[in-house]
């Protein structure tokens, strides 16, 4: 990580609210006003992850893309899903990743299939060699006005994403995990403190809670650690993609101690400690980015 002097964390990024603006999901980087900052200038890698192999869900933009430059910056080899229409932000990142003189490997398709969850596992190992370290990240959110008016496709759509694609992927990835192999999951603040908006999202985010207690307590015999990183308000793609107003916008992260939203590289130090040597006696644990705001 980065060895420069420390900084005041209320305005070391974007510290106001931001512009009306919306997407279709899945969002995509470019069309972000302002643009998400994924350390691609700023974090600097010591090589803590050396001859590892990673999939990391989602990616192609947002936490997803972070993790990836820094796995990428600390010596592991980066594959990583993304939907077919985010393809120009998933070459953006194999670019990246490319460019830290580790491999790289795009994976397209849709979590929501059962098969395609098996196959991007079977790639990785294939093609990297191996996997040891599980990155299950890919999410939906989307703004709702009720629970009166929630459509079982969306919630479908919500569980599919947030839920199936994470079971299929660990299922089918477990087999090949050696012990000191570590999976991490991207759950939320949503988790802990649901927003009534947010009501089907944050079901799926508390769930993953106890996906990540049940299968640590499973998996540890086999030396194999699981944890996951609760992120707070942060500046992705999902966010200008979940349908929230002006108002809205111009509030995001404003009510944390902080005082301001995260951006996507300020969570990619939680990640390379998960993975890492460093945290060998972690497992079970749900990692705080939150801004201070509380779980």
């Amino acid at each position: 990580m980065s060895t420069s002097a420390p900084t005041d964390p209320t305005d070391k990024h974007h510290a106001g609210g931001f512009p009306s603006q919306e997407q279709d999901q899945p969002g995509l980087t470019d069309e972000m006003r302002p643009t998400p900052d994924h350390g691609e200038r700023t974090y600097q890698g010591s090589l803590r992850l050396s001859e590892r192999r990673a999939l990391i869900t989602g990616g192609d933009s947002g936490i997803g893309r972070a993790v990836a430059i820094a796995f990428a910056r600390e010596g592991a080899d980066v594959a990583l899903t993304h939907m077919p229409e985010e393809q120009e932000d998933a070459d953006e990142t194999v670019r990246w990743v490319s460019e830290a003189g580790v491999r790289s490997l795009p994976l397209a398709g849709d979590l929501r299939e059962e098969a395609f969850c098996a196959e991007i596992v079977e790639r990785t190992v294939a093609e990297l060699g191996g996997l040891d370290i599980l990155v299950l990240n890919a999410a939906y959110q989307k703004d709702r006005d009720g629970i009166d008016r929630l459509e079982t496709a969306e919630l479908d759509r919500v569980f599919r994403t947030n839920l199936y694609a994470q079971l299929f992927t660990a299922r089918a990835a477990v087999p090949h995990l050696n012990p000191g192999a570590s999976i991490i999951v991207t759950t939320s603040i949503q988790a802990f403190n649901p927003s009534p908006g947010l009501l089907d999202y944050a079901m799926t985010k508390a769930a993953q809670v106890a996906f990540v207690k049940a299968l640590a307590q499973e998996l540890g015999p086999k030396g194999i650690r699981v944890n996951g990183v609760a992120p707070g308000p942060i500046w992705t793609p999902l966010i200008p993609g979940t349908g929230w107003d002006a108002d809205r916008l111009e509030s995001f992260g404003q009510d944390t101690p902080i005082g301001r939203a995260g951006q996507p590289a300020e969570l990619a130090g939680a990640y390379v400690y998960l993975a890492g040597e460093e945290a060998s006696y972690t497992s079970g644990a749900i990692l705080p980015v939150t801004g201070g705001k509380g779980l």
